[in-house]
Formats: structure tokens, C-alpha cells, sequence
């Protein structure tokens, strides 16, 4: 199959939910009209304008009468996330000129939930454009092709196709559509309570809102540059805890919550393991700052519970300043964001669903190993028995991911110290950096900012958007690229 032929068959589905963002990004243009910042309409306006023009020429091209496989699909998604964060950069370019490379980095930031920043004014940024930050995260929490999914009429191949590809296998009812839609409503729901809680902190309702949709996104963006220590206020630090951790539950959770009216967090073993990691992390964290760094009682707990969390979340929030923490500290949060929060969540990372399943798995070649050939040692997955032929596969996948991420890290790390040779960074910060990148975290040690290198800037852009969709979707579109896709 050639790739003109290729692509006519994903065009279609591409430009519908193209037309899909086209209205739902007009909402930051609400925020133009309230704040009266009517410089920043027509860049604003731009994004939905492309999404529309772009969507409307793609749902016109031939549809060939031919099976979507799933390499068409996953090549969709990855095309779908990286033009998303293309447009999403046109306001930042137009409306506050800033270079091309800077606004796709802000851009895919915000799309992929990371929350690393290259904005140097925050303070003095448009409103429309700091709501656009939030809201590009808060869309892409839930996944761009979760949303629009949910508001599609027909509920195809090509659809269950494209939502498995985003790396969400969650599936609460039959219908890919139905699902989307139990999604959509149970993240509005959460997103509003958020914002009732983070109120009961006494901030305006403008920082509580954009605290909120970036929070329960796991994304991270502030705004304000100091980021949370601007507001100096605990309660706020407090009351952020449980909307990140929110974020981060599978949300196959709520829907049960939703829809049998119970409660079932202690009968998940991902909500299990996120509530332990973060208490571990809560406890390690302030054991550090207390004995390490000779910080008082109170203020060890405060940044102790609020790093720990923001760190398993994949929240870009802190609260901390890690230029001052020791190394071991700085390895051992990395770890933490290495992990990420549950699957079927807001969180970036490499997901608790796969440590599991790669910590079983490893349990099941050990027991292997200490019986007869003849034996049969079952591989218990969930409660469940798995066949052996399927669990081999399953869990061969599994691990192959899990060596694809460190390998990923790895040679981002080289390439990044190798663009950025001249720079007086110690490389573990570069690690960090990376680490934050790719698993869409956003803390960060201060070696992402405007005067990196070019090659760094799009090292950074291809992490984190590699992260997001798990690498998978964007491998088999490069290797379609250089390869073919026959």
C-alpha cells in the first residue's frame, strides 16, 4: 500500500475530529470577550479556524472501501497529537511572537499534560493565552481522541481503533462512543468539584479555575512564574493533594461510582498501589528534608506529601525547590515519575497497570525456572487465569515497553548533553529533565528554559509527544515513513 493510499483511508476520520476541536477550542474566546483582551481574538481565533478548515478538507478526501488496520490507526493518533500541538501554537506565535520552536514546545506541553515551560512572563501573559495553557491540558487529559470519540455519532473500527491507540484500554461499557461518552461527563463532574475545593483555599476564582483544570489534567501549569509558592498558602498545597491523586485514579472507578452508586478504590490494585506509593514517597521525601537537608517538621511534611504526589501523578506542580536537594532525593522522585499514576487515568508515565503486570510476569519466569519442564505453572493475572500462550504474549509486550522507555531516556539524555555540550548543568539534572519530559511530568530542576539549544527545544517536543501516546503509535508512523506501510 502506498502512503498517498495510506492516508486517504485515516483522512476521513482524521478531519471529523478535527471539526470536533474546531468548537471546542472556541471556548478560550470566552475568556477574550470577559477580559476585553480583544488583541488576542484573532489569534485565538486562528485555532478553531484551522481546525476547521484543515478537518473540513480532510473528511472530503476519497474513501478507499478497504479494512482499517491497526497500524492505521495508531498512525492516525500520532498524526492527530502532533498536529494538534502545531495548531495549539499558532496563538503564542501570532499573538505574542514568539519564536516557532518556543510555541510548539509551550503547545505540545499543554496538549501532552507535561507542563514544562518555556514562557518567561508569565505574569504579563494575556489571559486568553494562560486559559488556552490550562485548557489545552485539560482537553488533553482526557485525551483528544477520548473527547471527540464521545461526541461522534457511529461507534466503527476505526474508532475502537484510534481510542486504544491513545493508549487507553479501558473500556467501561460495549460501545467505544458509550465509554467516551461515561468519560466526558465523569471529568466535567470532577473538574468542577475540583474547583469548589481549591476555592476553600481563599484564591480568586480565576487561579482556582486554571489550578483546577490543570490539577485534575495531572499537567501542571501556573499561572504565575513562581508556580504554587507564589500563593504561600498550605491550604491550597493541601487541598491540590486529592485533586492530583483524582486525576491519577483509573477512571473506571468513577464510572462504577457513577453508575452502581459505590465505592471501590480498595478493590483496585492500581488505587491500591498510587495511595502506597504516595504514602512512601510522603514518608522517604520528609525523612530527606528533615535528616538531609535540616528542614523544620512542618515544612518537611508540607513539601514532603505535595512532591510525593505531584511526583507519582505526573503533576508538574512543586512546591520545592530541587537546585537545594540532595542527589539521592532527586533519584528517588525520579523513580517516582518514571512510575507515573494508574492507566486509564489523566497521568503520563510508564503507568502501575505495567509495573504490575512486569513484576508478575518476572515472578512467573522465576517459578518457571524451579520446576520440572513438564509442570504447568499458571500465570494469575487480575484474579484470573491466563493461558500460557496469551500470557507469554501479553507479558513479552509488556516488558518490551517497559525496556523501550529506558532506552528511550537513554539516548535523549546523549543527545540532549550533546546538543547542550557547552552547558555547566550536572548531567543528573539533565536525566531529570528528561525523565519529566517523556513521562509528562513537568517538575523540573531549571535546565528547561528559552536559551537551550534548538536541537534540545525539539529533542523535548519529540519526548514528551512520544511519552503521551506511549512510543508505540509514533514508531509505526516513522517506520511507515521510511519503510512503507504495506
Amino acid at each position: 500500500m502506498d502512503r498517498l493510499e495510506y492516508f486517504s483511508i485515516i483522512a476521513p476520520d482524521i478531519g471529523q475530529i478535527f471539526r470536533f476541536m474546531a468548537v471546542v477550542t472556541s471556548l478560550p474566546l470566552a475568556v477574550t470577550v470577559i477580559y476585553g483582551e480583544w488583541e488576542m481574538f484573532v489569534p485565538m481565533a486562528l485555532v478553531p479556524l484551522i481546525f476547521l478548515l484543515v478537518g473540513s478538507l480532510l473528511v472530503r478526501v476519497p474513501h478507499p472501501a478497504r479494512e482499517a488496520r491497526l497500524s492505521i490507526a495508531l498512525t492516525a493518533v500520532a498524526l492527530i497529537w502532533f498536529s494538534s500541538a502545531l495548531i495549539g501554537s499558532v496563538p503564542f506565535i501570532v499573538g505574542l511572537q514568539m519564536p516557532v520552536t518556543d510555541a510548539v514546545f509551550e503547545a505540545m506541553s499543554g496538549w501532552t499534560d507535561t507542563g514544562l515551560t518555556l514562557l518567561t512572563d508569565i505574569e504579563h501573559t494575556p489571559k486568553t493565552l494562560l486559559f488556552w495553557r490550562s485548557f489545552m491540558q485539560w482537553l488533553g487529559g482526557i485525551g483528544i481522541v477520548a473527547f471527540t470519540v464521545a461526541l461522534a455519532s457511529r461507534s466503527g473500527l476505526i474508532q475502537r481503533g484510534l481510542y486504544r491507540s491513545e493508549g487507553r484500554s479501558e473500556a467501561f461499557m460495549p460501545s467505544v462512543v458509550g465509554t467516551g461518552m461515561a468519560m466526558w461527563r465523569i471529568y466535567i463532574i470532577i473538574t468542577l468539584a475540583s474547583v469548589g475545593l481549591v476555592l476553600l483555599s481563599g484564591v480568586p476564582l480565576w487561579d482556582a479555575v486554571n489550578l483546577a483544570l490543570t490539577a485534575i489534567a495531572t499537567g501542571g501549569f501556573s499561572v504565575h512564574s513562581a508556580g504554587i509558592p507564589y500563593y504561600q498558602n498550605p491550604l491550597l498545597e493541601l487541598l491540590l493533594v486529592p485533586v492530583m491523586l483524582a486525576g491519577a485514579m483509573p477512571f473506571k472507578l468513577y464510572y462504577l461510582m457513577y453508575s452502581h452508586r459505590k465505592v471501590s478504590f480498595f478493590g483496585d490494585r492500581q488505587a491500591v498501589a498510587l495511595l502506597a506509593f504516595t504514602l512512601i514517597g510522603f514518608l522517604v521525601l520528609t525523612a530527606d528534608f528533615v535528616f538531609l537537608m535540616g528542614r523544620d517538621l512542618f515544612t518537611a511534611l508540607r513539601e514532603g506529601i505535595f512532591m510525593a504526589t505531584a511526583g507519582i501523578t505526573s503533576t508538574g506542580f512543586q512546591n520545592s525547590s530541587l537546585h537545594v536537594w540532595p542527589a539521592v532525593t532527586t533519584l528517588f522522585l525520579v523513580m517516582f515519575m518514571f512510575i507515573g499514576g494508574s492507566s486509564g487515568s489523566t497521568a503520563g508515565g510508564l503507568k502501575i497497570s505495567k509495573v504490575i503486570l512486569g513484576l508478575e510476569g518476572l515472578a512467573w519466569w522465576f517459578r518457571r525456572i524451579f520446576v520440572s519442564g513438564k509442570a504447568i505453572v499458571p500465570f494469575r493475572h487480575e484474579g484470573r487465569t491466563v493461558q500460557k500462550n496469551i500470557a507469554e504474549i501479553e507479558v513479552s509486550k509488556n516488558m518490551l515497553v517497559i525496556i523501550l522507555y529506558f532506552v528511550s531516556v537513554f539516548f535523549c539524555t546523549i543527545a540532549i548533553l550533546h546538543f547542550d555540550a557547552q552547558t555547566t548543568v550536572d548531567s543528573s539534572k539533565v536525566i531529570f529533565e528528561v525523565v519529566s519530559a517523556f513521562c509528562n511530568n513537568g517538575i523540573s530542576t531549571g535546565f528547561v528554559n528559552p536559551d537551550m539549544s534548538l536541537g534540545s527545544k525539539w529533542a523535548f517536543i519529540f519526548l514528551m509527544w512520544f511519552g503521551r501516546l506511549e512510543i508505540v503509535p509514533v514508531l509505526v508512523l516513522f517506520m511507515g515513513l521510511i519503510k512503507g506501510f504495506d
